[in-house]
């Protein structure tokens, strides 16, 4: 077997092994976080059977999975990195689910282009859950307003929230603080845990985890 389906295989059996026994209904999805690899090292996942793959870069992204998407109606692409409002109309036909939504502007743009080619696409609003100025994502006290504004006004499928925690000692603080803020607005959807850190992400019970150098080895 491919070593790139073995690395996905073994994160599976390690999920599993740690996943408390009598969470029976909790099964997380790995999205295979596939940005800056070639084809030829993603398509021995879509023939193994994984179908969720994450991108950051709208161009690569059409140039990857253009003609890949007809041929495996299944897969299912996640845009993970900063969405400009210019290239919405390029991400809404392509991509399945949006993780990055922060700003009003964008999701305006989102719910125009959706009317234009009748299509619902599910999306996560990105917290800023450690206030990093360089970070993206809306600060954890605007949720509820932003959410009902998006949901109730522009009528967009806010499916859950997604974080990138600062990488330090209070990792598992800000995941408990993205699961309370879940629970507070009722979404069904936690997108949260990378390769480093993945598996305290299942202790929070994280429904999405976006694994890449794990996977497919480290990027150039």
């Amino acid at each position: 077997m491919h070593k790139i389906v073995n690395n996905l295989i073994s994160i599976k059996s390690e999920i599993k092994k740690n996943i408390q026994p009598l969470a029976t209904d909790y099964n997380p999805e790995i999205i295979a976080v596939s940005k800056t690899f070639p084809m030829s090292d993603i398509l021995p996942l879509i023939n193994y059977g994984h179908m969720h793959f994450g991108e950051n870069k709208v161009q690569e992204s059409i140039e990857k999975w253009d003609n890949i998407k007809i041929d495996f109606k299944d897969i299912k692409l996640h845009m993970l990195g900063k969405l400009q409002t210019n290239k919405v109309k390029y991400v809404l036909p392509l991509f399945d689910y949006i993780h990055s939504l922060d700003n009003l502007r964008l999701a305006e743009k989102i719910a125009n282009e959706e009317v234009k080619i009748n299509k619902k696409i599910n999306i996560f609003i990105q917290i800023n859950i450690g206030n990093e100025s360089q970070k993206n994502g809306i600060n954890s006290d605007e949720l509820e307003s932003f959410y009902k504004r998006c949901t109730q006004d522009l009528g967009l499928k806010i499916i859950g929230l997604m974080c990138i925690p600062p990488n330090d000692f209070n990792i598992l603080s800000n995941f408990l603080k993205m699961k309370n803020l879940l629970n507070k607005i009722q979404l069904p959807e936690l997108s949260m845990g990378m390769s480093n850190d993945y598996m305290e992400a299942i202790n929070y019970k994280a429904t999405f985890l976006r694994i890449g150098s794990k996977i497919f080895g480290n990027r150039n």
